[in-house]
């Protein structure tokens, strides 16, 4: 069974930093499609970012310059280190996996999906 567990959310002033890390389990990492999405309150989910097996990544460009997104896959684990944190991007962040079934965003379909990491950017 496949999980997907996010961490590294916090609070942080405006020009902050923070570090989120996906660990999955049950899953190859290195085959599929990975990607970073978040939640504002009152607004719909919006991809953050992608990583695709091939290693190519994508950005929003909302964070294009701010936000890097990297994979280790020896320990299954993906990060997104979130630079110049701006009161806008305070939301839940989700990771998320690639499958078959799911909502698309970008470059893939995204069938497993973590609880989320709150991060709030105070001003």
């Amino acid at each position: 069974q496949v999980q997907v567990v996010e961490s590294g959310g916090g609070s942080v002033q405006a020009g902050g930093s923070l570090r989120l890390s996906c660990t999955t389990s049950g899953y190859t990492t290195s085959a599929y499609c990975m990607g970073w999405f978040r939640q504002a309150p009152g607004k719909e989910r919006e991809g953050v970012g992608d990583i695709d097996s091939d290693g190519s990544i994508a950005y929003a460009d909302s964070v294009k310059g701010r936000f890097t997104i990297s994979k280790d896959n020896a320990k299954n684990t993906l990060y997104l280190q979130m630079n110049s944190l701006k009161p806008e991007d305070t939301a839940m962040y989700y990771c998320a996996t690639e499958a078959w079934w799911g909502p698309v965003f970008g470059r893939c379909r995204f069938g497993y999906w973590g609880q989320g990491t709150q991060v709030t950017v105070s001003s």
